[in-house]
């Protein structure tokens, strides 16, 4: 059997050389200090897409696209095919998971300056790919063509289109005509299985290629220590086994989840219905949404809920672009500033996301 092995590896070695790789590995450390579990956090991100990929192939197997046959097959799905309730169920929990997941990657990473000089580019297609997981979640949420999905996309086109100039567009865009239809869920689906998975894909071959070469950043205060006072831990196998311990937890709790509180299909959708009482979108939209509703109708000349996407749209910006403003962390110095603007970002997402969900 043993010779069989070393036969197979050799064979696959002489064609993608292996032993480069295993080599390269052996020669990466990681470093170790107070912060170093935030780390794991960007595997247990992709290792969340992974599972998010492979339940929705399977989904694929079954799903029908159009409002006649989408409902339907969702149902089919979960009464008829074997497990389907539950790769349906892992597929939605892995969804939300994952957003969470690169959220608190995304702000470990801004508060550890990990974007600064050279890492720019490592940040920008990071962020980048949140807003693909938004963009998965906000055309993943129409696909089962039930009532609650299909009034928050009304909702969410509605808001789009009030963004000056461009909205009117962009909604139309969306939904594929005038109103929410047959054609906004082939649009989305569209979308959902094709275009941004290719775009996403795209951008995680950059951001590992990168985090590859680079390697991983340490926080200021540590990156002034001498190189014998840093402590480090080689990447393969220490690293690697953390990390794929820290997988196994997240699949159990995923399995959890999905099997305890399995994911609701609902009604289907009606156009013609009146949109339930007290509809919301999904929670990593709280924040946003509840927003909105406390601006006033009119600020001055402005209408309010345009100023509230206005200003939403100039702090995501002004986040993706910190790197390139923020000069103190690239010369190696404090910047409370950052700080307190990451801080204020934290408390104002989670104060709100709560409120949205409570009231």
């Amino acid at each position: 059997m043993k010779t069989l092995l070393k036969k197979i590896y050799s064979w696959i070695d002489e064609r993608v050389h292996l032993e480069d790789v295993i080599h390269f590995m052996g020669k990466k450390y990681v470093p170790v200090h107070s912060h170093t579990i935030w780390y794991y956090f960007g595997g247990v991100s992709l290792f969340l897409f992974i599972i998010q990929v492979f339940t929705g192939i399977l989904l694929l197997l079954y799903y029908k696209s159009g409002e006649e046959l989408a409902f339907e097959s969702i149902q089919f799905i979960m009464s008829k095919v074997q497990f389907g309730w539950l790769i349906r169920s892992v597929h939605s929990w892995a969804a939300n998971l994952f957003i969470l997941a690169a959220f608190i990657h995304m702000f470990s990473v801004y508060f550890g300056k990990a974007y600064r000089k050279p890492r720019e580019i490592t940040w920008l297609t990071g962020m980048l790919m949140l807003f693909l997981a938004f963009a998965f979640g906000f055309s993943g949420y129409l696909l089962p063509w039930n009532e609650l999905a299909f009034f928050a996309t009304k909702v969410g086109t509605d808001i789009a289109g009030v963004v000056p100039v461009v909205g009117k567009s962009i909604m139309i865009f969306l939904r594929g005509g005038e109103d929410v239809t047959g054609a906004t869920l082939t649009r989305l689906f569209g979308f959902h299985v094709a275009i941004f998975p290719g775009i996403f894909t795209v951008l995680l071959a950059i951001h590992l290629l990168l985090v590859q070469r680079q390697g991983m950043s340490e926080p200021l205060e540590h990156s002034v220590e001498k190189n014998n006072e840093r402590k480090t831990m080689p990447f393969f196998p220490n690293f690697i086994l953390r990390d794929l311990l820290l997988w196994l937890i997240v699949l159990n709790i995923l399995a959890i989840l999905a099997v305890f509180f399995p994911w609701e299909l609902g009604k289907k959708a009606d156009a013609f219905a009146p949109a339930p009482a007290g509809i919301k979108p999904e929670w990593y939209f709280l924040f946003m949404f509840q927003t909105l509703k406390y601006i006033p109708a009119q600020i001055w000349f402005i209408d309010g809920e345009v100023l509230g996407i206005l200003l939403f749209g100039i702090a995501g910006l002004l986040w993706m672009l910190v790197p390139f403003w923020d000069k103190k962390s690239s010369r190696g110095e404090r910047n409370r500033f950052v700080n307190y603007f990451g801080l204020f970002a934290v408390i104002y997402i989670i104060v709100f996301t709560i409120i949205g969900w409570l009231v």
